[in-house]
C-alpha cells in the first residue's frame, strides 16, 4: 500500500476520534440536567457554547494563520489533547451552568485545531480526488458527532460520567495517531508571514464566494437539525402516544448515516460536477425541511424515522463537496485560513439558527417551527444557481 493511501485512513480515524468531542454533551443531556438542576432549555445554551467556543477558535487559527504558518499535525495534536481535557472537566462535582458552558466553550475553541486543520491535511495530501477525500474525513466528523448518543446507550449500566470519559480518551489517540503518522504532505505551501487581510482577500474571488455562500447555507441547518433531533423524536412521540422509540440508538443512526452519504457523494463528485453534486444534495436537504411539518401528522413510526434518515444523510452529504470547492478556489498558501475562516463564519450562522429553533421550540407547540431551517439552504441554492467557472 502506498504511502498516500496509507495517510488518508490515519487522518480519518484521528478526525473520527478527536470529534466525539463535539456533542459529548448532547449525548448525557438528561443525565446534566438531572445531577445540575439545569433547566430544560439548558440544550441550547451548551450545544451553542461549543460551537461559540468553536466559532472564536477558528477566528483566531484563522487570523494567526495557525494551520498554514505551523505544522497542520502538530496543532492537530495540542488541540486534540487539549479539546480532551476540558471536556473531561465535566465529570467535577459542584458543576453550575457557567462552569457547564465555559467548559463546552473551550471544548469548540481547540475543536477549531482539529475539523479545519484535519482538512487542511487532507488538502496538503491530495489534489486529485479531494472531494473524495473530504468525503471520508466528513464522515468521519460525522460519526465522531453521532458517537456519544451511541456510547450513552451502550454505557447504559455505568456512569453517565464514563461517556465523557471515552470521549476525552479517543481524543487523546487520535491526536497521539495524528502526530506520530502524519507528517506535512507533499502539497503543503507554508507561509511565514502573518498577514491579517487574507480572511478578507480570499473573498474577492467570486468563485470562491458562491463556494462559500453555499457552505454558509447548508451551516444553517446541520447543526440545529443535529442538535434537535431528540427533541424531532419526542414531539412525535407526544403526537402518538402508542409509538415509543430509543432516542439514543435513533439520534445515533440518523447522524450517522450521513457519514454514509458523505462517502457516496465523495464518489459521485468524481463522476458529475461537484458543484451539481453538492446542489443536488442542498435540495434534497431544502425539500426534507419543508415537508417535515407534514411527516409529523403520519402516525406511522416507522415512515417517521425513515424520513429523517433520509433527511440525516441529505443534511450533511454536501459538506465536503463545499469545502472542496473552497480549497480549490482558494490560493494554495491560504487553503488552511481559507477553511478555517469559512468554518467560522460557517459555525457562527449555527449559533444563530440553534437559538432560533430553541426559542422556537418554548415559544410554541407547533411543528411548523421546523420549517425554519429552510431558509439556509434556500439561500444556499440562490449562491450556487450560477455556474462556477
Amino acid at each position: 500500500m502506498s504511502k498516500s493511501k496509507t495517510i488518508l485512513p490515519i487522518i480519518v480515524i484521528s478526525q473520527f476520534c478527536c470529534t466525539s468531542l463535539w456533542f459529548a454533551g448532547n449525548g448525557v443531556m438528561n443525565n446534566l440536567l438531572e445531577t445540575f438542576n439545569l433547566q430544560e432549555n439548558t440544550l441550547g445554551y451548551l450545544t451553542s457554547a461549543v460551537q461559540f467556543g468553536f466559532i472564536i477558535g477558528t477566528l483566531v487559527f484563522a487570523l494567526l494563520s495557525i494551520s498554514d504558518r505551523f505544522s497542520p499535525s502538530k496543532v492537530f495534536f495540542v488541540s486534540a489533547i487539549l479539546g480532551a481535557l476540558f471536556n473531561l472537566g465535566f465529570i467535577s462535582e459542584n458543576q453550575n451552568l457557567f462552569s457547564l458552558i465555559s467548559l463546552r466553550f473551550f471544548t469548540g475553541f481547540f475543536l477549531a485545531g482539529i475539523y479545519p486543520v484535519g482538512m487542511k491535511i487532507a488538502t496538503d495530501y491530495y489534489q486529485k480526488g479531494l472531494g473524495k477525500s473530504l468525503g471520508y474525513l466528513v464522515g468521519a466528523l460525522v460519526l465522531g458527532t453521532a458517537l456519544p448518543h451511541l456510547l450513552k446507550d451502550i454505557l447504559i449500566n455505568f456512569s453517565w460520567k464514563s461517556v465523557l470519559i471515552t470521549t476525552s480518551s479517543l481524543s487523546v489517540f487520535g491526536g497521539l495517531l495524528m502526530i506520530t503518522f502524519v507528517k506535512n504532505g507533499p502539497y503543503r505551501r507554508a507561509s511565514n508571514t502573518l498577514d491579517l487581510s487574507i480572511c478578507i482577500n480570499v473573498f474577492r474571488d467570486v468563485n470562491f464566494r458562491k463556494a462559500a455562500f453555499g457552505y454558509f447555507g447548508h451551516m444553517w441547518e446541520l447543526y440545529a437539525f443535529w442538535a434537535f433531533i431528540p427533541i424531532l423524536l419526542i414531539k412525535y412521540q407526544e403526537l402518538h402516544s402508542q409509538i415509543v422509540f430509543n432516542i439514543a440508538i435513533l439520534s445515533f443512526s440518523i447522524i450517522a448515516i450521513g457519514s454514509l452519504s458523505c462517502v457516496i457523494g465523495g464518489y459521485l463528485s468524481q463522476k458529475f460536477n461537484i458543484k451539481k453534486t453538492a446542489f443536488s444534495f442542498l435540495l434534497l436537504s431544502c425539500f426534507c425541511c419543508l415537508i417535515s411539518p407534514l411527516m409529523f401528522q403520519i402516525e406511522n413510526g416507522n415512515l417517521f424515522i425513515t424520513f429523517l434518515l433520509f433527511w440525516g444523510m441529505f443534511v450533511i452529504a454536501d459538506s465536503p463537496l463545499f469545502s472542496t470547492l473552497v480549497a480549490q478556489n482558494a490560493p494554495p498558501k491560504d487553503k488552511g485560513t481559507a477553511l478555517t475562516i469559512v468554518n467560522c463564519i460557517g459555525f457562527s450562522i449555527t449559533i444563530i439558527s440553534i437559538q432560533i429553533l430553541s426559542s422556537l421550540v418554548n415559544f410554541t407547540n407547533s411543528n411548523l417551527i421546523f420549517l425554519v431551517l429552510a431558509v439556509g439552504p434556500i439561500i444556499g441554492l440562490f449562491s450556487l444557481r450560477k455556474k462556477l467557472n
